[in-house]
C-alpha cells in the first residue's frame, strides 16, 4: 500500500480507500470479509456516504476492535431513515442520524465530519441557517469530530466553502469524464476543475475522490463518452495524478473487488497509462500538462511532470512548491530542447518552450 499525508491534519492516508456505494447490498458475511481484507492489505480510509443503511452495522462489526486503525468520513446531512440514502439539512434529522450512525459504527468519534453534498449556494445557506454547520462545529469542540470536510461536485461551491478556512478534506468527483465535461456531475470547465485541485494542494487541503469510474460508465464501451472503455486502473491513476488528491474511494461488494483494486499496485505502467485521453481533451485542456508522464523517459533525466506540477502550484500560491522544485535532481534549466517530450505529449503541451519559462520563474 502507498500512503499520502494530509498536511492540515497529519493523517497518513492510503491512496486507495473504501467507497460505500455498493457494500450495503452485500451479505453481512461478504461485507465483513471484504472490509477485514482491506484492512489487512493496508487500506485505512473509508467513506460512509453509503447507498443503504446496512453498511453501517457491517463497518461496526468489522472494525469495532480495529477502530484506531481506520479513518472514517461521516456525513452530516446523509439520511437513512428509510433504509436507503437520503439528503437533509434539517437539524433534528441530522442529529438523529449522526447518533444512529455512531451507534451502528460502534464508535464514539468521527475522524472527518463532512459538510454533506452541497452543490449550490442555496444549499450552503440552508446548511448554515438551519444550524447544521453550528452543530458540526460544536461536535468538533466536544471532540466527537476531529476534522471538518466538505463533499461537493461543484468547483464554485467548493471555493465558497474553502474560503471560510474550515475545510481540511474535500470530497470531490474526479474522473476523465467529468473533467472533460461528460456526465451528470461534470460541473465546471476543465480549467476550473484543475484550478480547484491546485488550490487544495497549495492550501494543504486533501482530496478524497468519489465517483472515480463515473458510476461505472467509463468502464463500459457502450456508455463511455470516449467511445471505448477505460479500466479501473487507468481511472485510479488519473485521479491520483491530480494535485491535492490523497485517496481514491471506489465502491466494493466483496473480497474479490478488494483484491482487484489492490492489483493496481502490481500493474505495469502501460495498464495505468491514460494518455489516450489526449485525443478527447476539450479545447481548454489542450496545451495544459496533466502530469501523466507519458513523455517519459526524458533523455536529459528531467521529471517533466513534477517540474510542471511544482510550477503550477507555485503559480497557485503554494509557498512550499519552490522548495520542492529546488530539491529535484534535475531542473528546467537542464532541458536541452531535444523535442522528445513535445512529440510524445498526448495533450499537445510544448514542453521544450515551457521549460524555459519555468527555469526563468524559479531561477534555474
Amino acid at each position: 500500500m502507498e500512503y499520502r499525508v494530509n498536511r492540515k491534519t497529519g493523517d497518513r492516508i492510503s491512496v486507495i480507500g473504501l467507497g460505500a456505494s455498493y457494500i450495503a447490498s452485500a451479505s453481512e458475511k461478504d461485507a465483513v470479509e471484504a472490509l477485514l481484507l482491506a484492512h489487512e492489505r493496508g487500506i485505512n480510509y473509508a467513506d460512509l456516504a453509503s447507498a443503504g443503511a446496512e453498511a453501517f452495522p457491517y463497518y461496526g462489526k468489522a472494525f469495532e476492535n480495529l477502530r484506531k486503525d481506520m479513518y472514517y468520513q461521516v456525513h452530516f446531512g446523509a439520511n437513512y431513515e428509510t433504509g436507503e440514502y437520503g439528503w437533509t439539512t434539517n437539524l433534528e434529522q441530522v442529529k438523529q442520524q449522526i447518533d444512529w450512525m455512531l451507534r451502528n459504527l460502534k464508535t464514539d468519534y468521527v475522524d472527518y465530519g463532512f459538510i454533506h453534498c452541497l452543490d449550490a449556494a442555496p444549499d450552503w445557506e440552508a446548511y448554515q441557517k438551519n444550524g447544521v454547520l453550528a452543530y458540526l462545529l460544536e461536535m468538533q469542540k466536544q471532540g466527537v469530530v476531529k476534522h471538518i470536510g466538505l463533499s461537493t461536485h461543484t468547483p464554485e461551491l467548493a471555493d465558497m466553502v474553502l474560503d471560510t478556512g474550515l475545510v481540511e478534506q474535500l470530497m470531490f468527483s474526479i474522473n476523465p469524464g467529468y473533467d472533460y465535461q461528460h456526465g451528470d456531475y461534470a460541473n465546471g470547465s476543465s480549467s476550473q476543475r484543475m484550478t480547484l485541485y491546485r488550490r487544495c494542494e497549495a492550501e494543504g487541503v486533501g482530496i478524497s475522490v468519489m465517483k472515480p469510474f463515473s458510476g461505472g460508465q467509463l468502464l463500459d464501451g457502450k456508455t463511455s463518452p470516449f467511445g471505448k472503455p477505460l479500466t479501473q486502473y487507468q481511472c485510479i491513476q488519473y485521479a491520483l495524478d491530480k494535485p491535492g488528491v490523497l485517496t481514491v474511494l471506489p465502491g466494493i461488494r466483496n473480497a474479490d473487488d478488494v483484491r482487484h483494486l489492490l492489483g493496481f499496485f502490481d500493474a505495469p505502467p502501460e495498464e495505468r497509462d491514460y494518455s489516450i485521453l489526449g485525443a478527447f481533451a476539450p479545447q481548454n485542456a489542450v496545451g495544459n500538462c496533466v502530469y501523466c508522464n507519458h513523455c517519459q523517459p526524458c533523455p536529459s533525466g528531467l521529471n517533466v511532470g513534477l517540474i510542471n506540477k511544482y510550477y503550477d502550484l507555485a503559480m497557485a500560491g503554494d509557498t512550499m512548491a519552490a522548495e520542492h522544485y529546488a530539491k529535484l535532481e534535475k531542473h528546467a534549466s537542464d532541458c536541452v530542447s531535444c523535442g522528445h517530450c513535445d512529440h510524445r505529449c498526448p495533450f499537445q503541451v510544448k514542453q521544450s518552450e515551457k521549460m524555459g519559462r519555468i527555469a526563468d520563474y524559479f531561477g534555474k
